[in-house]
């Protein structure tokens, strides 16, 4: 992949997805200075967290200056690498120890969330990744990179999925009005996720999983939240419309992590 970002301009594209996930970075993190709050992506955040308002600055400058950073050549190597182990620290330090010491869905779901924006990261840090990351890295480049960024998105589309069945009567009242069978079209799509995340885990159809579990989060941010933040939202539906769309790209580069491995390959990573 680095050979795409050789070249004599200085502005980096490798991707739709990569410039999809840049520009939500950056965007997260205008959001928190301009709220001087943790953006929806990073909720919640227990108030007996340590340094709370500190953690509240970091959670916007990391993500903007690392979002302006992959688009610029010179420093999208760095960039990917802050970012990652940024996102990385926040979901073993304050996601998972969350998961065990209060098991409800708020810390289920901020883990998945969180763990789909570490998989994004992690393969754009294989792709940029230079020397000095294979000389002191290379467990984190390469396939292995890859595979550990594919295993964190499907493992967090399980828990999408069986929240669709779990949750029914929230999930769904947010079928757009104007589809029939509400109810059919939540258990579809949670079993959909389901499906997706194991054939990520396994690597059968994994491109396909992928790519479709990443058309399926858009879908549900152009038909579901746009229409509600056109229409004026509250703070809860503006905050899903923000994760909404955060998510997508996260899952957009990590589907673009497939290119090269046939769309109906079995047994591929």
């Amino acid at each position: 992949m680095n050979r795409n970002i050789q070249g004599g301009r200085a502005i980096c594209v490798v991707s739709a997805g990569h410039v999809a996930f840049a520009v939500t970075m950056i965007g997260l993190g205008i959001l928190g200075l301009v709220k001087r709050d943790f953006a929806a992506l990073w909720q919640p955040v227990p108030k007996s967290v340590p340094a709370r308002d500190v953690l509240i600055y970091l959670c916007a400058l990391v993500p903007l200056a690392s979002g302006l950073g992959l688009l610029w050549k010179p420093a999208a190597a760095v960039s990917a690498r802050v970012l990652l182990a940024f996102l990385l620290l926040w979901l073993l330090l304050l996601r998972v120890p969350e998961i065990f010491l209060s098991p409800t869905v708020n810390f289920w779901w901020a883990a998945c969330k969180t763990a789909v924006m570490v998989a994004g990261a992690w393969v754009l840090y294989a792709w940029f990744a230079v020397d000095w990351d294979r000389e002191r890295l290379g467990f984190a480049i390469g396939d292995n990179g890859m595979q550990i960024a594919r295993v964190l998105y499907g493992l967090a589309l399980i828990p999408f999925g069986l929240a669709h069945f779990v949750y029914l009567n929230a999930t769904a009242p947010l079928v757009p009005s104007w589809l029939p069978l509400h109810v059919a079209w939540a258990y579809f799509t949670g079993a959909t996720f389901i499906a997706a995340g194991v054939a990520v885990l396994v690597g059968v159809y994994a491109r396909l999983a992928a790519g479709l579990s990443t058309l399926q989060i858009g879908l549900f941010t152009l038909l579901v939240w746009v229409p509600v933040v056109l229409a004026g939202p509250n703070a809860f539906q503006w905050a899903e419309f923000v994760v909404s769309w955060a998510l997508t790209a996260g899952g957009w580069v990590v589907a673009e992590s497939y290119r090269g491995v046939p769309w109906l390959a079995l047994g591929k990573r």
